[in-house]
């Protein structure tokens, strides 16, 4: 895929479509640019929307700021809005349903099967890949959204007792039936995605990326760029610690906060990783942006040093966020800020989650 960057006339590989001209004043719109997901995906904004926590796991939420984020979300150019059938157990796919409905024409709608979350322990959790599983899975997750249609369906997470030659094949049927557009694949890894690309195109992975996760550079990215697939970065701000919004989760955040129990934000390591900061910092004073605006930028310029498309979703449930997030497309790192930058993830203490089994990481 060959698309346009916003700095040269000279076509660059995974690099998002600029935004129209700015204004007689040299002032730039606030519209995003634009991005195909692969060779024969869907068109998207460069940046997309990671809606979890709009309601689950990162504490209360104020649905009337969340819904006017999606709403504002959109009117800045974000076109991919990101859900799970796991979040909340299906409620979050009912919080999206009436925005998703209303915008059904100028949205990107992807949500995921596979990983299920025990209410009474939510330290356990399951995961499934078959057949039977799967087609109950889309049809549930159809009635909660309200569509006829998924654009990406993703499997969410894993389950090796399963061939993933068997689950992608189960997953190609939902788009000869018409119910799913494009089949996208979360925390594999590069052989996965290579076997599972044979049995049907897969038109994006998702995992996390970001300054403080970068496991996923050695071998999963360059398989992605090598089939044309695409990549969708979750947590792109290290869960918001990239932010500086907190540093101490057990002290900071409420009891019903997830990130309570990762090891990166609890203990010494919270101590540790925000002293890794500081180049942030040092960079995002040079561009006059906050922190999380530099964090998201080196992520977004990984579209033109891996030379794939780079579609990363922060979440957030504020109005204000989401113009700071968007905002962030209109960055360009020096090599020099780069490098200032590229230390930070080879020091980060802890792993990103308590149980690392069910990641590609966990499995290459």
């Amino acid at each position: 895929m060959t698309q346009h960057s916003p700095d040269s006339s000279a076509p660059s590989a995974g690099v998002a479509s600029a935004p129209s001209a700015g204004a007689a004043d040299g002032t730039r719109p606030s519209h995003i640019g634009t991005v195909a997901l692969s060779a024969g995906g869907p068109e998207v904004g460069v940046q997309g929307l990671g809606c979890m926590g709009m309601s689950f796991a990162y504490g209360p939420t104020d649905t009337g700021a969340a819904r006017a984020t999606l709403s504002r979300a959109l009117d800045l150019g974000v076109t991919f809005f990101d859900t799970a059938d796991v979040y909340g157990a299906g409620e979050n796919e009912q919080f999206l349903a009436p925005f998703f409905q209303a915008h059904r024409d100028e949205i990107t709608i992807a949500t995921k099967f596979a990983l299920g979350i025990d209410p009474n322990q939510p330290g356990v959790r399951t995961i499934r890949n078959d057949a039977p599983y799967i087609r109950e899975s889309v049809d549930a997750s159809l009635r909660r959204l309200g569509v006829e249609h998924i654009d990406v369906y993703y499997m969410h997470r894993r389950d090796t007792s399963v061939p993933i030659e068997e689950t992608v094949g189960t997953m190609a049927e939902l788009v000869s039936a018409g119910k799913v557009g494009h089949l996208g694949l979360s925390e594999v890894t590069a052989a996965e995605l290579r076997a599972a690309h044979a049995v049907h195109p897969i038109t994006v992975v998702q995992s996390e990326w970001s300054l403080f996760s970068r496991d996923v550079e050695a071998s999963v990215v360059p398989a992605a760029a090598a089939l044309g697939v695409g990549f969708v970065p979750y947590s792109p701000l290290g869960r918001g610690f990239l932010t500086g919004s907190f540093v101490q989760a057990e002290s900071e955040l409420t009891d019903d906060d997830f990130r309570r129990s990762q090891p990166r934000f609890t203990g010494g390591n919270a101590a540790a990783n925000a002293a890794l900061l500081e180049p942030l910092r040092t960079v995002a004073a040079a561009h006059g942006a906050s922190p999380a605006q530099i964090a998201l930028a080196w992520v977004q310029q990984q579209a033109e040093v891996h030379r794939l498309p780079v579609v990363p979703i922060p979440g957030t449930r504020k109005p204000a966020r989401v113009e700071e997030n968007t905002a962030a497309t209109r960055i360009h790192l020096t090599e020099a800020e780069l490098a200032l930058l590229e230390p930070i993830a080879g020091k980060v203490a802890g792993d990103r989650y308590a149980d690392m089994s069910f990641t590609s990481a966990g499995r290459d």
